[in-house]
C-alpha cells in the first residue's frame, strides 16, 4: 500500500500573513512541518501543495518536494484534491496541516496502520484530550466518538454536554486537524456539495458525516501547537527556545 503525505500551504492567512514562511528557531514554519512529516516511517513521499512562488521556492531550497496549486481554493480539501491529481498511484493520502510544526511522525504512522488493518476504511483523523481552558474556546473543535472510535459529531461547542461531571470513562476530546483518506474517496469528498451542519459550524469534516460516511478517530496524548495567530507563534518560539530541537 502506497502512503503519501500532502501538506496544503496557504500563504495569505488573514490572522498571520505569510504564515508558511514565518521564522521558528531559524527555519520557516513550512520546513518545520515538512521535516516532522518526513520522520514518519510509513510514508513514501511528502509533498507541499503551495499557492505562491515564494513558498514553492522556499520548499525547493530546503530540499523538499512542492507542487503549485491555484490561489483561489476555498479550503484545504480542494487544494489537496488538486495536488493529488499529480499522484495517481497513491493509495492513501495523509493531510498534515501546514501550521503544525510539532506534528508527530508516530501519529502519522498510526493513521496509516488503520488503513492496513481495515480495507473498508475510507477516512481517519485524530483526537486528543480536551483541556479545561478549551471547553468554551470555539477554535478548539470538539469531537464525540462511538464505541468503535468512529466520529459521531464535530462541534465548536462543548460536546458531550456535561449534565453530570466528566470522569475517566467519558472525557471530552479535541479534534486534531490531521486526516488520512483513500485517494478515490478524497476526490469524491472534494466534489460533494457543502452540507447544512458543515456550513453553520464552518467545519468541512461534517460534510462526510452528513453524507453517511464514517470517520475513524485515533486517540493520542501528543501535544499539538497549531499556529493561527501571533500569540500562537510566540508560544511555539518559546517552546523551541526552552526545549531546543
Amino acid at each position: 500500500m502506497k502512503f503519501i503525505c500532502i501538506i496544503p500551504s496557504r500563504y495569505a492567512s488573514t490572522r498571520l500573513p505569510g504564515k508558511p514562511l514565518v521564522d521558528i528557531a531559524g527555519k520557516p514554519m513550512i520546513q518545520r512541518v515538512y521535516e516532522q512529516a518526513m520522520k514518519a516511517k510509513k510514508l513514501e513521499s511528502v509533498i507541499v501543495a503551495v499557492d505562491t512562488p515564494q513558498v514553492y521556492d522556499t520548499v525547493v531550497t530546503f530540499g523538499g518536494h512542492a507542487v503549485m496549486t491555484r490561489e483561489d481554493h476555498a479550503n484545504g480539501t480542494d487544494r489537496l484534491a488538486e495536488a493529488v491529481e499529480h499522484f495517481p498511484n497513491a493509495d492513501v493520502v495523509v493531510n498534515v496541516q501546514g501550521d503544525e510544526p510539532l506534528i508527530s511522525p508516530e501519529v502519522i504512522d498510526a493513521l496509516c496502520r488503520v488503513f492496513e488493518e481495515d480495507p473498508s476504511l475510507q477516512m481517519a483523523t485524530v483526537a486528543a484530550p480536551l483541556k479545561k481552558e478549551e471547553y468554551a474556546d470555539a477554535a478548539a473543535v470538539k469531537v464525540v466518538m462511538n464505541l468503535k472510535d468512529e466520529a459521531m459529531y464535530f462541534s465548536r461547542s462543548l460536546i458531550p454536554y456535561p449534565r453530570h461531571s466528566f470522569h475517566d470513562a467519558v472525557r471530552p476530546y479535541k479534534h486534531i486537524g490531521i486526516y488520512a483518506y483513500r485517494r478515490d474517496f478524497l476526490l469524491r469528498y472534494a466534489a460533494m456539495d457543502p452540507t447544512p451542519a458543515e456550513e453553520i459550524e464552518s467545519l468541512e469534516q461534517l460534510r462526510v458525516l452528513e453524507n453517511g460516511y464514517k470517520i475513524k478517530v485515533i486517540k493520542t496524548n501528543h501535544e499539538f501547537i497549531g499556529i493561527d495567530t501571533p500569540d500562537d507563534l510566540k508560544r511555539i518560539r518559546e517552546y523551541f527556545a526552552h526545549k531546543g530541537e
